[in-house]
């Protein structure tokens, strides 16, 4: 009696034509069906976790939140009690169920204002580990106006999309940060014969964005692939975070606060100013005076400032966070078999650098890498497993790299 020849169950092909055929006690299933199943599969199974309600159990309370900031980003408290309380507000009313005679709450988008390096993208990198819902950063730099070179506005939700696994329901509950949102500042109040197509042009557009509506996305980018299916998305239950350092902006407050008056009518109030720190006294009319046009600033109800980095908190930065920027170097050595120690009084030169080159907390990351470039390049290949930073060392590698060029003008 012949053997009878092993047959695919699914699509009848024998072992000759398959890669692999498996069997078992009911038949046999080859490679390319087991793949096709898997496929169908994964198209027909839930979204992992996006679009399920929230457990009110499971909400992070606003002091969970800022407690996890803490972790990761040094001082701002001011900053973080508003992200968490406005993050915390988000995930309640994604919770709500309105009916006709309950209040429905609306949202409250914030916009954060900061000198460069105070720690705005990192706020909002961090706080999307700590969410359940889908997160994205967009860059106001490339924005334009809809047939203008550039990105078009609908682009950013075209990032929440992807981040979402392009399900729309979860993308209709997520969080957007808007990075760089001074730079679509309106460019001058005299009219021009030229449209400002990457100033008030963008903040018109964004209007319906920040609002609420349901906007047509296109989801791999408008304009380099025209003949696509819109997705229609609607963006009254996304929450949006703006961020921008308003380079400047501590003019427009000064001359609000008259602190430059002098003479015997000047306020007794001036005073009592800090002109260090005058982005603590900032207002929606100070955003106004800076080129953002009043609509744009109703839609951002939520207004709060970062501090300018003082001496105690760069020192922070630079060892205290869960990744602060020396724990990573060591993990980087680490992963080599080196074994990397820095002395102490390399953590103060450092920190006296940067407060030179007036970056922020970037300019400790531009200083430890431009000392740690000759070891990171040569230790790999040597037998040396132990490297200590001295304070010689240090001012060694500084003074073999101009520095200077890490400066701003």
């Amino acid at each position: 009696m012949a053997k009878t020849e092993e047959i695919c169950t699914f699509c009848g092909k024998n072992r000759r034509n398959v890669n692999l055929l498996i069997t078992g006690l009911f038949g046999a299933i080859c490679d390319n069906c087991v793949r096709q199943a898997y496929g169908i599969v994964n198209e027909n199974q839930p979204k992992s976790g996006h679009a399920s309600l929230l457990n009110k159990q499971e909400l992070p309370k606003p002091k969970d939140i800022k407690a996890f900031l803490d972790q990761y980003v040094i001082g701002q408290d001011e900053a973080k009690r508003y992200l968490a309380v406005s993050v915390y507000n988000h995930y309640k009313r994604l919770m709500q169920r309105v009916t006709k005679e309950d209040v429905e709450i609306e949202k409250s988008n914030i916009i954060m204002v900061g000198a460069t390096g105070t720690g705005k993208t990192l706020l909002a990198r961090t706080i999307a580990k700590k969410l359940h819902v889908p997160f994205s950063i967009v860059d106001a730099t490339v924005l334009t106006e809809a047939g203008y070179v550039g990105e078009d506005i609908e682009s950013i939700l075209t990032r929440l999309l992807q981040a979402a696994d392009y399900d729309v329901e979860a993308a209709q509950r997520g969080i957007v940060f808007i990075d760089e949102i001074d730079k679509i500042a309106r460019k001058g109040d005299n009219p021009s014969i030229t449209r400002d197509v990457s100033g008030e042009g963008v903040q018109q557009g964004l209007l319906k964005l920040l609002e609420g509506a349901i906007v047509n996305v296109p989801p791999q980018g408008g304009r380099k692939h025209p003949e696509q299916r819109m997705i229609p998305v609607d963006t009254r239950n996304i929450l949006f975070v703006c961020g921008g350092a308003f380079d400047g902006i501590e003019k427009k407050i000064a001359q609000r606060l008259n602190t430059r008056v002098v003479g015997y009518v000047a306020s007794k109030d001036t005073t009592a100013v800090d002109r260090e720190n005058l982005l603590q006294y900032i207002t929606p009319a100070d955003l106004k005076a800076f080129g953002m046009i009043p609509e744009i600033i109703g839609r951002l109800p939520i207004l709060t400032y970062l501090k300018p980095l003082d001496r105690s908190a760069l020192r922070a930065i630079l060892t205290e966070p869960k990744n602060s920027i020396i724990k990573q170097y060591i993990k980087l050595f680490e992963m080599d078999q080196i074994e990397l120690a820095f002395d102490e009084e390399v953590y103060e030169y450092v920190v006296d650098k940067a407060i030179d080159l007036k970056l922020g907390a970037r300019g400790l990351r531009s200083i430890v890498e431009t000392i740690m470039m000759d070891a990171m390049y040569q230790m790999p290949s040597d037998s040396a497993k132990t490297l200590t930073v001295t304070l010689d060392y240090a001012k060694e590698k500084l003074e073999e790299t101009d520095v200077n060029r890490l400066q701003i003008a």
